[in-house]
């Protein structure tokens, strides 16, 4: 495919305009595969052009895997021919990696016949976002191009989002908006960590109800942006930490939870065929509930945390 760069700009940008297809895709071609300027393979995505070269951009054929064989199925929220959310399990790892051996959600969607191809030669599974390993609940898949496109423009300009619901060791405070920038952390390559030189990152936290004890709180997080381990990195900066989350700080090692007691509850985000306004819950699986109901008063805790109420508080408070 060959463009012509018409005006000044990123190299990255002008192909994202052109190809009118998501920027990280775009930088994964750039990054992986080089593209020709003027008889000069680039690899660096912020390469500024000035107008008037000539670029030839190589589509690679997709490089396909077979899948693994699956025993398990996942809660499928709601599906129509352009998308489908589900509730994703906690310990179910979303991409598959050399170091994984187990299946994966993609493996999980091949078997289901989704699978959506990209510029850098890989398979594309419809997956907008990411929720990690041992975070459970709403995740939003693509079933074509289109609708992939479209989901990822809303994440970048955050008419898309997810609510969560968390169980931390400590109750907050107050009802409290974080902004502390966020980066790879720089001597644990598994962490993030607060860092004035990091990306920007914004989270809002709600409170919802103290435990019986008074020494946990179930609370709500709202993600102005979606760093790595945001909503974790964030509450270690307040001493607070999830249940079970370990690598933030968690200190109570008796106890017998099985994985990190976080759970992307709501899902929002705007019809990429109709234009309608779309928000679903994903209900909470039994050991976040198991918790729940031997810590916490549940007559209350239903009440609170009714999706219009969640919704509703962070607009009253922030």
């Amino acid at each position: 495919m060959k463009i012509i760069a018409q005006k000044p700009m990123r190299l990255d940008v002008c192909l994202q305009t052109h190809l009118q297809t998501p920027r990280n895709q775009v930088e994964q071609l750039i990054k992986k595969l080089g593209v020709q300027i003027n008889d000069k393979k680039i690899f660096k995505t912020g390469y500024k052009l000035k107008g008037g070269e000539t670029i030839i951009v190589s589509i690679p054929e997709v490089e396909t895997q077979e899948a693994k064989e699956i025993d398990f199925d996942i809660e499928i929220i709601y599906e129509d021919d352009d998308l489908l959310i589900i509730n994703k399990p906690p310990h179910l790892v979303v991409h598959p990696a050399p170091s994984v051996k187990e299946p994966t959600l993609v493996d999980w969607l091949k078997h289901k016949g989704i699978s959506l191809s990209t510029l850098s030669g890989e398979e594309r599974h419809g997956i907008v976002h990411r929720i990690d390993k041992e975070t459970s609940g709403a995740l939003v898949v693509a079933k074509n191009n289109e609708a992939h496109l479209a989901l990822s423009r809303q994440l970048e300009d955050k008419s898309m989002g997810r609510y969560y619901l968390a169980i931390i060791d400590q109750p907050l405070k107050d009802h409290i908006i974080i902004e502390k920038s966020i980066a790879r952390h720089p001597t644990k390559r598994t962490k993030m960590a607060l860092s004035d030189t990091g990306r920007e990152a914004k989270s809002a936290f709600i409170k919802i109800a103290i435990s019986k004890t008074g020494t946990q709180e179930l609370i709500a997080a709202k993600l102005f942006t979606g760093r790595t381990h945001q909503i974790r990195v964030h509450l270690e900066s307040l001493s607070r930490h999830i249940l079970n989350d370990f690598t933030y700080g968690y200190k109570n090692k008796k106890d017998t939870i099985s994985r990190v007691m976080l759970h992307a509850y709501l899902i929002y985000f705007i019809h990429p065929k109709s234009g309608k306004l779309i928000i679903k819950e994903a209900p909470l699986f039994e050991d976040f509930k198991g918790i729940l109901s031997k810590q916490f008063n549940m007559e209350t805790i239903d009440e609170k945390t009714n999706p219009d109420t969640i919704i509703n508080s962070f607009t009253t408070y922030f």
